[in-house]
Order: C-alpha cells, then structure tokens, then sequence
C-alpha cells in the first residue's frame, strides 16, 4: 500500500521484557494502521510451532547473518538469550522514503543503535509489565518455554528494564486495550509533529517520561520484587 502522506516516514521502536505484551501490541498496531508496515527481522533462534518464516521473522543459520554483517546489510543487530537478532537495511530505507511508517519489535540494545544510525527517524515505546509477578505470569500462560528459560527470561527482564528511561514514551501494560489507544495516540502524534504545521497531541505527552513523574519510583519497585 502506498502512502498517501507528504512526508518522510518514521520508525516506531515497541520494546519491553519478553511477556510484557509488546509483540501483541505490534499486531494490533498492524491490524488497524494501514500505512503502518512491520520491520521483519532475522534470527539465529530456532522458529517456535507457532511463528511462520517470513512473517514473524527471517529465521536463517549464523554464518548467512554473519555474512549479512559483515556486508553492511543489516540496520541494528544484538545477541539476546544465545541468539541473534537484526533488521535489514534496505526495506526500512525503501518504507521511509515512500511515507510509510515503520514499526519495529526489537529490545533495547537495537533501539540504540538504530537511534545512533538514524536519530531523527526514531520514536521510542517502552512497555512495562505491571509487576514481576504478572509478568511471570504470562510468560507461564505462554506455554512456549520450559520452566528454565522462563527463569532465564525474567532474569533479563530486570537488566532490560533498567534501560526504560532511554526511551520517549513508557507504557506499563495493566490492560491491553488501554495500552493500545495510548499507543495510537503517541503515533499520531509523531506523525502530527512530522507535518506542517507541527503538533503535539495531549494525550500523548502523558506517556511520555515528562508526563509521568511517578516513573522512576515505579520501575524501582519492579526491579525490588
């Protein structure tokens, strides 16, 4: 779908722990943002029963990622619990110059580098889990992982959440459907910014780090359970 939108267009980052609901989010983002495409990554790790190989990621061997590096294909890439994980270059560039938003499912380590590769490009969601406890939770509902890496996974959570004010906008995720508007409204409102003349949606500066000043006090409490 070509955009109809005189203006460059953005890359929208979700990221949080694993279980804290961003990869749903990112699909009803998609479901409902026609000019909204997903930044398919590549991944060393092994594909889950439930994921299809060019829709949730490129799923290739760690000499042909390697090789990808190497050649300068790749936007971003990070190892995260063994594996690698990446975005390629050229279809990022291609969305942006027509007008089409991007939006990219990648953890704190490739937000960094894709904010230091295309600073003015970049929008930032972190999600929050309500507390450990809920987030372990939802990763035992999963019932994708063995009780190891699930131990594993909430070990990482707590490094992963220390990197939250890195971020423009923080969402804690207590109830999906609430967590999605608040996410549409940071959206159109970067989109706003990016058209003339400039504006900045209300609701959406509540989401931000400024908007919420109870922040640090909360993530202190997460990271205390």
């Amino acid at each position: 779908m070509a955009s109809d939108i005189n203006r460059r267009g953005l890359m929208l980052v979700l990221s949080s722990p694993s279980g804290a609901g961003k990869s749903t989010l990112s699909r009803l983002l998609l479901e409902n943002d026609g000019n909204l495409t997903l930044s398919v990554s590549v991944t060393t790790r092994a594909r889950r029963a439930s994921e299809v190989d060019g829709v949730h990621y490129h799923f290739i061997d760690r000499e042909r990622f390697m090789a990808m590096r190497d050649a300068g294909d790749l936007l971003e890439w990070a190892e995260v619990h063994g594996n690698l994980y990446a975005t390629p270059r050229a279809a990022v560039e291609t969305a942006l110059s027509a007008g089409r938003d991007v939006l990219f499912d990648i953890d704190w380590q490739g937000t960094q580098q894709i904010k230091q590769a295309m600073p003015a490009d970049v929008v930032g969601i972190f999600v929050l889990p309500p507390s450990m406890k809920e987030l372990r939770s939802r990763l035992e509902r999963r019932a994708e992982d063995a009780s190891d890496i699930i131990d594993r996974r909430l070990a990482n959570a707590r490094s992963e959440i220390r990197h939250w004010n890195e971020y423009d906008y923080i969402l804690v995720n207590r109830d999906l459907q609430e967590t999605f508007g608040s996410a549409r409204e940071v959206l159109a409102a970067e989109r706003g910014k990016r058209q003339s003349p400039p504006f900045l949606l209300e609701a959406a500066a509540r989401h931000s780090q400024a908007g919420q000043p109870d922040l640090p006090a909360f993530v202190d409490g997460l990271l205390a359970e």
